[in-house]
């Protein structure tokens, strides 16, 4: 058998860390959206979107412990699952492209995810820094993955990012017209969409990885 040249093995590694950063980025938005719904069908008490925040899943009342499960476990379990692969994307991200500009942010939103899972909304302050994490640099990784894709879908990512941010900096104005989970959502849930089409978007051009490459 003849042994494969440096060329080859490059491209062979660079497809291989594309298909697994692609993979790991759709599953972590999949597990996110289907996990936040799961959680919402198993909630037991009462519960709207439009006043409920997502954190409330997880959130054992006092003296009600029973009544949250399996709510708080799937929604903890899902989001330290998701973050998980969205750091372990992060670094076969950056050893393909070579963009800090737009890795560190991704990693940023990994961990946020990660410690929202395991410091649910009732463990202060913690929840309440790593889900600002969440919002702030998913919102910034959509944005500065403009690094890494080519338009249109860029422009796409970019707007995507720009809403999240925009939910964020003016929170209080949308929540007073979408309910304070209403606005959470609009907050979070472009975030979650990025994740699944940037992980779409890694898978699809695995094998184009000629034109994938960092200019010098």
């Amino acid at each position: 058998m003849q042994a494969m040249n440096l060329d080859e093995i490059i491209r062979a590694d660079i497809r291989s860390s594309l298909t697994k950063s692609g993979i790991l980025l759709f599953l972590a938005g999949f597990l996110i959206f289907m996990g936040i719904i799961t959680s919402e069908i198993f909630y037991r008490r009462p519960y709207n979107t439009r006043d409920s925040y997502l954190s409330e899943l997880a959130t054992i009342p006092a003296g009600d412990e029973r009544l949250q499960e399996p709510s708080a476990a799937i929604f903890d379990y899902i989001m330290i699952a998701a973050g998980i692969f969205v750091l372990i994307s992060a670094y076969f991200i950056q050893r393909v492209f070579r963009k800090y500009l737009s890795t560190i942010p991704l990693a940023f939103l990994g961990a946020g995810l990660t410690g929202v899972g395991l410091f649910p909304g009732y463990v202060v302050p913690w929840h309440f820094i790593f889900a600002q994490a969440i919002f702030i640099f998913g919102g910034i990784a959509a944005i500065t993955s403009f690094k890494i894709v080519h338009s249109p879908l860029r422009l796409l990512f970019i707007c995507l990012g720009i809403i999240a941010l925009a939910f964020l900096v003016f929170f209080k104005f949308f929540s007073s017209k979408l309910g304070s989970g209403g606005a959470e959502r609009w907050l979070f849930y472009p975030i979650v969409f990025w994740l699944t089409g940037m992980g779409t978007y890694l898978l699809g051009i695995k094998d184009g990885h000629r034109n994938t490459l960092p200019s010098n």
